[in-house]
């Protein structure tokens, strides 16, 4: 890929401010279910991460429109996934997984963003990442194919973006858990991993390698902007610079997930 396609997919990735706004409103076949739910384990974190830039006013407007847009598409693709649900296993997280997701809105829209609310996020946040988590993983299996398994792993490349930025974030605020940096490493180790397995894989078509290669050169800069610290007062730049990457890494990995659905 050279310079110039490069730079022209990032501007236009940087002045998109709704994602999925393109989703289709209902489940067209197994891999596109592994799609959304995958999906809904990275809308968890980017919730989380869009409650924490709004309380400390980083890139506010933007901030807003992401946590307005997510929790639509949380909603919206619960209900999909609800009525497509294959199994009875399948049926019951879902179940599950909507009561949490009662309880998460609950506290990201009730009142102002604030640093005793954010902490009870950090804590919800995770439950409900690990019931989409459940939900996906039985999608996977019950496809029993390669590329239900990329379509997977390519959409949980989604939610470690938005992980490590929803750490970065809360370090930030002191809204943290005490385990939140050793956490942010291992979510960047997984990545790592993940970009690794997704490379190697021989189905790729030439298109999904230009796309992996883009991935890999937001990646280079998502790294570069959560490894910024030091000088205080440059605080509010760096925090900045890490929600904007991880919204451009984040639509990139959501065009290469959807790519490897298409191979189903």
């Amino acid at each position: 890929m050279d310079r110039r396609n490069f730079l022209g997919k990032t501007i236009v990735i940087a002045g998109s401010l709704d994602v999925f706004s393109y989703t289709v409103a209902q489940i067209l076949n197994i891999n596109d279910a592994i799609n959304k739910s995958g999906r809904q384990r990275m809308l968890s974190q980017r919730l989380a991460k869009a409650y924490l830039q709004l309380g400390q006013t980083i890139d506010a407007e933007r901030s807003r429109k992401i946590l307005d847009a997510s929790l639509n598409l949380f909603e919206r693709q619960l209900a999909e996934l609800r009525t497509f649900a294959p199994t009875n296993d399948n049926k019951l997280v879902l179940a599950e997984m909507e009561k949490t997701w009662l309880s998460y809105k609950q506290v990201l829209v009730g009142k102002t963003p604030n640093q005793q609310d954010a902490r009870n996020i950090m804590v919800i946040n995770e439950n409900l990442l690990a019931m989409a988590q459940t939900a996906t993983v039985q999608l996977e299996k019950y496809s029993g194919s390669t590329s239900g398994q990329l379509v997977n792993i390519s959409g949980r490349q989604r939610m470690l973006s938005q992980r490590m930025a929803k750490f970065y974030q809360a370090l930030q605020w002191d809204v943290a858990p005490a385990d939140a940096m050793g956490k942010l490493e291992q979510a960047r180790k997984e990545f790592t991993a993940g970009m690794q397995i997704l490379n190697s894989s021989s189905g790729n078509t030439a298109r999904i390698r230009d796309e992996l290669l883009l991935a890999q050169q937001q990646w280079m800069f998502f790294d570069g902007a959560l490894r910024q610290s030091g000088d205080q007062r440059n605080h509010q730049q760096f925090a900045i610079n890490v929600a904007t990457t991880s919204e451009r890494i984040l639509e990139v990995m959501d065009g290469v997930t959807g790519l490897y659905q298409q191979l189903g």
